[in-house]
């Protein structure tokens, strides 16, 4: 079992991986609406249309805006990984050493495992009353 550790080492990388990705990428956007607000208000004061107060107050306002819409673009995309997780997922696990499927179902293999599976219950009844 030591490639199913193998396997969760690997996933749990992955997520921290995308997290961090997403968190970059966020943050680069975030920083990039920044200067364009800024140079938007830099060019309205210089045209007299707004004080640099006001010009401040409308770059924090759209960043806050900015920050607001992509937190809410990661809790709609989390609420949604979420109901697609709800379900079960089916896992195959395939060992290269196992024989085809059709050579084990035959009927004397069949027999001889409910025989199997009857004397290990005996076993487990007698070991409880033990």
């Amino acid at each position: 079992m030591a490639g199913l550790g193998d396997i969760v080492q690997k996933a749990f990388y992955l997520g921290v991986g995308l997290a961090t990705t997403a968190g970059e990428q966020a943050g680069e956007k975030l920083s990039s609406i920044g200067v364009q607000a800024q140079k938007l208000t830099d060019e309205m004061v210089a045209k007299g249309e707004i004080t640099t107060e006001e010009a401040r107050k409308l770059v924090d306002e759209m960043i806050k805006s900015a920050q607001q819409q992509n937190l809410n673009q990661v809790q709609d995309t989390t609420t949604e990984r979420a109901k697609k997780t709800n379900e079960p997922r089916r896992i195959e696990i395939v060992a290269d050493n196992e024989p085809p499927a059709s050579a084990t179902e035959s009927p004397d293999n069949i027999s001889q495992m409910r025989k199997q599976v009857e004397e290990l219950q005996e076993e487990l009844k007698r070991m409880k009353n033990s």
